[in-house]
């Protein structure tokens, strides 16, 4: 069996991440530009959201996990003697995958013999908390490091995220989207939506008005599902919403609705999970979407 260890762009809580034995490198945030604090240890994501929500004006920043964590944990997991897999965040928006490999090759000029496997997951929020799910059944079902590396590296593609935000300052102020476009949404109250894919984000179209976005949303995973002439009993499907709870659940309910609705004979079975400070920094206080990936499932043996 092997070890899994990714970071906290999986936005996967630490209850969560004790149950599946997993390790978490935390990306530090910060509100000031000068102070990063542990996304989830020494900063809780409610309290960010808090913050988000009180200084619209401030742009908070992010800080990788340190190449020094993931180094202290390979070199337990390497002189444990432990095949280690770790998952990270798409390396096309954040170099923690950098950090991570060259942890990696720091623990093996000491532990030539280690087995350590750093991936990108091109993943993020709910799409990598996905990915580090089925990572997870694969092991606890008594697969391979190495069969679980083919699985993954097979289904990446599958990966997908249809989502908006509350408006689009925060793109705009990261340098994601340009500043014409996003004053003219603004303005308009058109709401964005984007599709991430392969690691990166796209524009997924316009919608008027929350709602609208909001079935827009649901409307184009639904689309991608035809697409592929797919049972959504295949897919791991996750929303993903920010700092309202309680507009995460009603889009929750609605989700699962219309999955319901146009599969009856699925079990449909969408999963909730609160966007963490991460993503949060880039897509502002109030994202909210939903992830799917295809789902590992143990073949069944015929008798």
């Amino acid at each position: 069996m092997f070890d899994i260890i990714t970071d906290s762009a999986c936005d996967l809580t630490p209850e969560a991440a004790r149950q599946l034995g997993l390790t978490v490198g935390p990306f530090c945030i910060s509100t000031d530009g000068q102070h990063y604090l542990k996304e989830g240890q020494e900063l809780p994501v409610r309290d960010f959201y808090q913050f988000m929500v009180e200084h619209p004006e401030t742009l908070p920043k992010t800080s990788l996990p340190s190449l020094e964590d993931f180094e202290k944990v390979f070199r337990e997991k390497a002189a444990a003697g432990r095949e280690t897999l770790c998952l990270c965040f798409t390396g096309k928006m954040s170099g923690g995958v950098g950090s991570a490999r060259n942890a990696c090759e720091l623990v093996l000029e000491d532990y030539p013999q280690a087995v350590i496997e750093v991936v990108d997951t091109a993943a993020a929020t709910v799409s990598e908390a996905a990915t580090v799910l089925n990572a997870a059944a694969m092991r606890d079902a008594g697969c391979t490091l190495t069969e679980t590396l083919t699985w993954l590296a097979g289904t990446r593609p599958t990966n997908q995220i249809f989502f908006t935000v509350g408006n689009l300052d925060y793109l705009i102020k990261g340098g994601r989207i340009g500043k014409v476009t996003g004053l003219a949404a603004n303005f308009l109250n058109v709401k964005p939506m984007i599709h991430f894919a392969e690691g990166e984000i796209f524009s997924g179209g316009m919608a008027r008005g929350r709602q609208k976005s909001m079935e827009k949303a649901i409307d184009q995973l639904l689309a991608y599902l035809a697409e592929r002439k797919a049972d959504p009993d295949d897919y791991r499907i996750i929303a993903g919403y920010g700092y309202d709870a309680d507009e995460g659940r009603r889009f929750w309910v609605q989700l699962r609705a219309a999955l319901r609705a146009r599969y009856p004979a699925s079990a449909c079975d969408a999963e909730l999970l609160q966007i963490g400070a991460t993503i949060a920094v880039h897509t502002g206080p109030y994202a909210l979407g939903v992830g799917v990936m295809r789902k590992w499932k143990p073949k069944v043996t015929k008798q």
